[in-house]
Order: C-alpha cells, then structure tokens, then sequence
C-alpha cells in the first residue's frame, strides 16, 4: 500500500476521527474505503454507461396508439 498525507483544517479532521471513532476505524482506514467505494461506483457508472451506449436505438411505434397531446399531459386543472 501507498502512503499518502492529507491536509485539513481542525474542523474537518476533528469531525473525521469522530466518524472513524463511531465505526471503530482509524481515520485512515475511513478514508481508504470511501475512495474506494467512488472508485467502485465509478467504474460501475463508466461500464453502464458502456453499455448503454452500444445498445442499438429502438423506434417507437405510432401504429393503432396515438401519443398523447401536449395539453392533455400538461393539463393542470388546479392552477386555472
């Protein structure tokens, strides 16, 4: 593992060994797993967004069903 050194100003670190205290975790070890948990989420969005990004385009259908009329979706008889 790599060692990194962090500055903060008093609140923030105070507030940081609270939390650590409270999940009885060095703050150190709290630190690792948030960024570790960005990391994850990251890559998760990054691989979704993949995903979704080669999946072909569907085309809507405008058989039989009739869309809706903008005013009919907007209609907002309260505010008459």
């Amino acid at each position: 593992m790599k060692n990194v050194t962090i500055t903060l100003d008093e609140e923030t670190a105070t507030w940081a060994r609270l939390q650590a205290a409270r999940q009885c975790v060095s703050v150190s070890c709290m630190i690792r797993e948030l960024l570790e948990q960005r990391m994850r989420e990251s890559v998760e969005h990054e691989e979704s967004m993949q995903r979704f990004l080669t999946r072909m385009p569907v085309k809507l259908k405008r058989g039989r069903a009739r869309y809706a009329a903008r005013e009919q979706l907007h209609d907002r008889p309260r505010l008459r």
